[in-house]
């Protein structure tokens, strides 16, 4: 059998600075949501996996957090770690970047891609072009910068072009079996899935900055049947932060609560009882065992 016609499985990193679209661009390419997403940056924290499997090929996505280096903490430096490392174990890589922008914070991403792996820039966001005319200069720029395999322009948000980046993507998988059933999208458990809703809601319903001083701890998880029942707690800095989450009168927290467990039913396809509350918990993010401990490692 030729490697034309074999099956063909093979995992590939999706790389980027923060907030260039890779939880979405992933989102789009499995076909349902199972990486949170938020207009702040950095929403992604940890390497997330998603599976496609098409009827010659099983793609195995990660989607790693936005490099950066303008913030240190302990957990930032984790982040960090996990993208390095994903580079180091994938069969190709996504370098995600907006159409038409280039900064040194991308530079600094670039300089971490793989020289003896494929690399396909994918240049997200092409749909908010106001002159499409930029975009063929811009790609033999780009073209100049690194040795890319293929460049191709995207919109994963409006679903364009995301069939051409699979199509690029297919041949440079090597020839093997699936290692994944068909119908798996991700080999992330629910228990981490949830507390990821929840923390998507804290991102999209809070002020700028608190998000990056909070995550979020499944305490208990129960299951009768087709129910869940779910116990999470909001992990934060410092006491004036916990009443910014929990809002007035219980609102804020009522309201992050209710608009996760409906994305919980959606995802589970089942009925969920979630509770959700507020501890302190002074310096975690700098705290090299307490990111372990929350599994940022």
């Amino acid at each position: 059998m030729s490697d034309a016609t074999a099956f063909h499985t093979g995992f590939i990193a999706i790389v980027g600075r923060p907030n260039v679209g890779k939880s979405t661009l992933l989102n789009r390419l499995i076909g349902q949501k199972i990486s949170i997403v938020s207009r702040k940056a950095q929403t992604t924290r940890h390497r997330i996996t998603g599976i496609r499997t098409d009827a010659d090929a099983q793609f195995i996505f990660v989607d790693t957090p936005g490099f950066q280096t303008k913030y240190k903490s302990a957990l930032n430096e984790a982040m960090n770690r996990g993208v390095t490392t994903t580079l180091s174990d994938v069969d190709v890589v996504l370098f995600v970047i907006e159409a038409s922008k280039f900064d040194e914070r991308d530079i600094e991403v670039m300089k971490l891609l793989p020289k003896h792996r494929p690399v396909i820039l994918v240049l997200n966001k092409a749909d908010l072009l106001k002159d499409k005319g930029q975009l063929l200069p811009f790609i033999e720029r780009m073209s100049k910068q690194f040795p890319f395999h293929a460049i191709v322009p995207v919109s994963a948000k409006k679903i364009m072009k995301v069939d051409v980046l699979v199509d690029s993507i297919k041949p440079l998988l090597p020839v093997g079996e699936p290692m994944y059933e068909e119908d798996q999208v991700t080999d992330r458990s629910e228990r981490f899935l949830a507390s990821e809703l929840i923390r998507e809601k804290i991102f999209r319903l809070v002020g700028d900055e608190l998000p990056y001083s909070t995550t979020v701890e499944i305490e208990r998880w129960e299951e009768e049947g087709n129910l869940r029942r779910i116990y999470a707690a909001i992990l934060v800095d410092r006491d004036a932060q916990k009443a910014i989450v929990i809002g007035h009168g219980g609102e804020k927290l009522k309201e992050i609560s209710t608009q996760a467990r409906t994305d919980m039913e959606k995802m589970f396809d089942g009925k969920v009882y979630l509770e959700v509350f507020v501890k302190v918990k002074s310096g975690w993010a700098d705290d090299t065992r307490l990111v372990r401990q929350y599994g940022y490692e």
